[in-house]
Order: C-alpha cells, then sequence, then structure tokens
C-alpha cells in the first residue's frame, strides 16, 4: 500500500470551521431532583459538543446551557454532611472549609458551577465553554433568555 493510497483525515478550515464553532442551539436543563454529579457530566457534555457529529476537539463547538432550580440539587449518600469545600486566600492560615450543607442552603448556584467546570477540560477553550453556562437558583431566571428560544432537555 502506498503512502498516496491511505486516507487522509479531514479537518475543518476556514468558514467550515466557523460554522462548526457557532453554537447557536440553547438548551434548559432542570435541575429538580437530580443528582449533582450526574447533571454536570451532562451539562459538561453539552458545553463541549461532543454529542454532536461534527465534534472536534481542539474547536468550541458546544451548545449554550441554562440550568434552572439548582436549589433543588440532590446529593446522595453522605455528602450532604461530609463533603467540604475548601477555599484558600494565599496567606497563612488562610484555608476556610465549608460543608454542602451549608454551601447548598446558600449558594446552590455555585455548587453546580464548580461540578461543571471541574468536568470540562482544562485548556484554553475552558474559558469559552464557561461563559455558555447560565446557572439559577429558580426557574424565573429562565424569563432573561426567551429571545434565544431554548429547548428543554431532559436529562
Amino acid at each position: 500500500m502506498t503512502v498516496s493510497a491511505s486516507m487522509r483525515t479531514f479537518v475543518p478550515k476556514g468558514r467550515e470551521a466557523d460554522d462548526m464553532q457557532a453554537g447557536l442551539n440553547w438548551f434548559v436543563v432542570d435541575a429538580t431532583n437530580q443528582v449533582l454529579g450526574r447533571l454536570a457530566t451532562q451539562v459538561a457534555r453539552m458545553l463541549i459538543g461532543k454529542d454532536k457529529p461534527s465534534y472536534t476537539p481542539y474547536l468550541d463547538c458546544g451548545d449554550h446551557v441554562v440550568v434552572i432550580n439548582a436549589d433543588k440539587i440532590r446529593l446522595t449518600g453522605n455528602k450532604l454532611e461530609q463533603k467540604v469545600y475548601r477555599n484558600h486566600s494565599g496567606y497563612p492560615g488562610g484555608l476556610k472549609e465549608v460543608p454542602a450543607k451549608r454551601m447548598r442552603s446558600n449558594r446552590a448556584d455555585w455548587m453546580v458551577r464548580e461540578a461543571v467546570l471541574g468536568m470540562l477540560p482544562k485548556n484554553k477553550l475552558r474559558a469559552h465553554r464557561a461563559k455558555k453556562l447560565r446557572i439559577y437558583l429558580d426557574d424565573k431566571g429562565l424569563a432573561r433568555h426567551t429571545g434565544h428560544k431554548p429547548q428543554k432537555f431532559e436529562l
């Protein structure tokens, strides 16, 4: 077999690459009674665009995702009592530890955001994908995005 007879890999360039990057679809995910980790994996896949046939690892071809009812998220097992979110200010003795039980009552949207962003690849596209994620504590935040005509996504 000669080199010229082998198949070449298709690499989109120019306008084709721009068309693939246009994440025009908007999806709404209802987090009511959903397990945090399972919800985060599905949302991360949608942000990356892995479910699309035109998925390309080095292009941002994911969709916009709006998560509503984040305060009704569910944690399995003993995570509500045992899971701890840590934050360090950078100064000596600046470690803050907040249990998931208190974090869920105060900042449930932050919990969902951290779970989703932790599942995105750590590369230069991460910031662009993170901007396509919107999280609201209730369903009233969805009114902002009615102009985008978001589609309901069932997990």
